[in-house]
């Protein structure tokens, strides 16, 4: 019978022995008797049997839909996945992931923001968030992976930081049979569609989908925000010995940007990079911005050592946390509306200061 095509075997059986086997008029024994009430009625009245039996056939496929087709759900559930990450590689999964493991904190963030935070079972240092992250199992840091604590935890994916981490730890984890999704974010925009990208291989795409229209709406609002805005030199600090910064394509710089500011080290082709001083004295940034960590406030106090620069001289040195600047999350938006408020206040700085030279 064609309407049993595709349909698992248990529920054919069911279909047939509430429709076919059984009388018109019996009960759910399907005896003998009514083998022979079904024959004779066949016979001196087939009209009467072709109504009696379809509405037998009816109730029966009424009763399947309640209790049989949810057997037919993992058929669809099942159906493989294939996705191409930041580093052209694309990876198939025969079913969207449960065990997944992340090699950096923003991946992790970018899992649990796309709702398969449940699915986590490992992740790397400093993964802090949310506070559900800190519990999960440490398999390293963004550079150096414990493959063997890796593969303990058998995971059907892997998350892994474009720029971040090293090629050898990629390729070492492929060579394992292991799937690894190679996660980047050269705009901000990436951070909707990485949301998109994750939501997809763990079979959380609404919820994905979701948070990553919420991410673009905001980021949408800051740019309208401070579209237009007089241009601001802008230094971001890493670290201070040796001077370290972020280069044009790291998502720390295209919030600069979309603030008004310009980055003096978006020319560095690299995510990160170590600069000279001399180089920042001849580029001569207007704001210093660091990152909240432990080291911030000696940072700030060295650069009172240069009162030449702009940043100094104005008193223009900010702090922001570096958990809300640095990683390519939704939560970049916080970050990213405190750097905007901050380079308005260097704006206001100079303004000031512009109009109190011209009346001398």
């Amino acid at each position: 019978m064609r309407f049993c095509l595709g349909v698992p075997d248990k529920v054919k059986d069911h279909v047939l022995r509430s429709f076919l086997i059984p009388s018109p008029w019996a009960g759910e024994g399907g005896g003998e008797g009514d083998r022979r009430s079904f024959l004779n009625v066949l016979s001196n009245n087939p009209n009467t049997w072709r109504r009696k039996s379809w509405s037998r056939f009816a109730s029966a496929f009424r009763r399947i839909s309640v209790t049989g087709l949810w057997l037919l759900l993992p058929l669809t559930a099942s159906a493989a996945i294939t996705v191409t990450g930041a580093d052209s590689q694309a990876i198939t999964l025969a079913a969207p992931a449960q065990r997944i493991v992340s090699l950096a904190p923003d991946l992790t963030e970018l899992a649990y923001a796309a709702g398969a935070g449940a699915d986590m079972v490992g992740t790397s240092s400093y993964s802090n968030y949310p506070a559900a992250a800190e519990k999960l199992p440490r398999i390293g840091d963004a550079f150096r992976v414990d493959l063997e604590r890796v593969v303990t935890l058998q995971p059907d994916l892997i998350l892994a930081w474009q720029g971040g981490t090293p090629a050898a730890v990629i390729e070492r984890l492929r060579a394992l049979k292991l799937q690894v999704l190679v996660i980047g974010t050269r705009r901000l925009t990436d951070i909707a569609h990485n949301l998109e990208l994750i939501g997809q291989v763990t079979g959380h795409e609404a919820e994905a989908h979701a948070a990553a229209q919420k991410f673009l709406e905001g980021l949408a609002t800051l740019r309208r925000q401070y579209a237009g805005r007089a241009p601001v030199r802008v230094l971001y600090e890493i670290s201070s010995r040796p001077l370290y910064t972020v280069g044009g394509r790291q998502s720390i710089s295209r919030m600069i940007e979309l603030c008004g500011g310009r980055n003096i080290f978006s020319d560095l082709t690299v995510l990160a990079a170590p600069v000279s001083f001399e180089t920042v004295l001849a580029r001569d940034p207007q704001a210093v911005v660091t990152g909240s960590d432990k080291g911030a406030a000696t940072r700030l106090k060295e650069w009172q050592r240069w009162p030449l620069v702009s940043a100094v001289r104005n008193k223009t040195l900010f702090v922001i946390s570096g958990d809300l600047i640095a990683r390519a999350t939704p939560r970049i938006l916080q970050g990213g509306k405190q750097l905007c408020e901050d380079l308005e206040k260097v704006r206001q700085r100079h303004k000031k200061t512009s109009g109190e030279t011209s009346t001398q």
